[in-house]
């Protein structure tokens, strides 16, 4: 644990002065990570779901993508056959990371097969099902939630007709079991995330500046790969293709559908434009998912007109009222239908669209709203809001703007973590317009 904290204060350190871990480096965080996670969250989480085992099974280049995570900083894929097996002895307060593998899985799983001695493989998986003999056995596959479903077809059926009868009633769905392993944050990982965040934000605080934007010659296209080779020239990657956009007056509120997928790419940033970014990173395993507006001033301006300032207020007003409606145990569906309802009852219009964040960027855990599902989502929606849970706050509120003769969205997307504490922001929320040029 010290030589962790070590580790993380040199990261904050590289990220404060602006750069990035060497490869070296991020490995050590990477899986001294893991190891937390291995010995400290997953007996919590295995006692929590009521399981004492849980197989994971994955083949080279079409892997399982819980399984992907628990991949040391030196494995990029699964190789061969992969198994692990997690067997929690709940009783004697143990846990055991076994992998049926002809090798160690990094320094946190133990190869248990000895090809020499079995050289079938399911057959040494059986060996330590039995030797154990657990009461219930988790594998992942799932209906409703694509990252945990992560067991094809072949392995599944091979285990089952490898599997003594009397072991195949115990066979069930680690679905919750692996959900709580992709949403769970760490300590570790929280005070990761934090400088993360910031990084985002420098990005996005760049490309919306006079060093990127032209008015007048700049186009939305421009600023989107502008972003992407930022993050590649870091030694970053984006986990989406960014986007920009522009509301203006003189032209028509979009659809959803436009906004979402069908954003025109090459149109002219202009002074008096409102434009906005949806921009992410991944580093250290984690992503982040963040929306931001800024205004191009016009010759004599010092800060936004009043209008688009009170509107971008009203995007805050959103968030304030769906943030305080956190509530541990209480679904995605209930947060989001009483946070429409408080919103609306204000004179606001509330759309929230707010997902699990982590891992990855569209992870597992309580949906909370579709941009095209506000009256709930079936299922994923239904799921309940745990500690120590990180979200991308995306939503947006239309707002009717007299000077311009049309409506605009203000659309905000931040990091949020949910704990034994309440809510907050991983690292703050933008409160107000960037103006284009910097007046403050």
């Amino acid at each position: 644990m010290k030589k962790l904290l070590i580790l993380t204060l040199v990261l904050i350190t590289y990220i404060s002065s602006a750069q990035i871990l060497p490869e070296r480096d991020r490995a050590e965080i990477v899986d001294q990570i893991l190891a937390d996670r291995f010995n400290n969250l997953l007996p919590q989480l295995m006692d929590r779901t009521d399981f004492d085992m849980w197989i994971l099974i994955s083949r080279e280049y079409n892997e399982d993508p819980v399984l992907k995570t628990m991949l040391p900083a030196k494995w990029l894929n699964a190789r061969r056959r992969t198994i692990l097996v997690f067997y929690r002895d709940k009783e004697k307060n143990t846990i055991e990371h076994l992998a049926v593998a002809r090798y160690n899985v990094g320094k946190n799983i133990d190869s248990a097969w000895d090809k020499e001695k079995q050289p079938d493989q399911w057959k040494a998986l059986m060996d330590i099902i039995t030797t154990r003999d657990p009461k219930k056995i988790g594998i992942n596959y799932s209906k409703h939630f694509g990252i945990v479903d992560g067991i094809v077809k072949t392995d599944y059926e091979e285990f089952m007709q490898e599997l003594p009868e009397n072991y195949k009633p115990k066979v069930t769905s680690a679905e919750k079991l692996a959900i709580a392993w992709i949403e769970t944050r760490t300590e570790q990982e929280m005070e990761l995330f934090k400088e993360l965040v910031q990084t985002t934000h420098d990005i996005i605080a760049e490309a919306f500046s006079t060093k990127v934007i032209k008015p007048g010659t700049t186009t939305t296209d421009d600023v989107v790969w502008w972003l992407r080779q930022k993050v590649t020239d870091m030694g970053l990657k984006t986990w989406f293709h960014p986007t920009v956009d522009i509301q203006r007056a003189g032209e028509k509120l979009e659809s959803h559908i436009t906004s979402f997928s069908n954003r025109p790419d090459k149109k002219i940033i202009k002074q008096g434009d409102l434009i906005h970014c949806d921009f992410g990173i991944t580093y250290l395993r984690l992503n982040t998912d963040c929306q931001q507006h800024a205004y191009i001033l016009k010759n004599g301006e010092m800060a936004p007109p009043d209008f688009l300032t009170k509107a971008f207020s009203d995007g805050n007003r959103v968030q304030d009222i769906f943030t305080a409606n956190f509530e541990t145990g209480k679904t995605g569906n209930q947060i989001l239908l009483k946070s429409l309802e408080e919103g609306r009852a204000e004179g606001l219009k509330p759309s929230i669209y707010t997902h699990p964040l982590g891992l990855y960027g569209h992870s597992s855990g309580t949906t909370i709203g579709m941009w095209d599902s506000q009256g709930g989502v079936p299922v994923n929606g239904d799921y309940p809001l745990y500690e120590n849970t990180a979200y991308a706050i995306e939503l947006n509120t239309t707002v009717t703007i007299p000077e311009w003769k049309k409506d605009i969205r203000i659309m905000l997307e931040e990091a949020g973590f949910w704990g034994e504490k309440g809510f907050r922001y991983i690292n703050e929320r933008q409160t107000e317009l960037i103006t284009i040029p910097k007046r403050k």
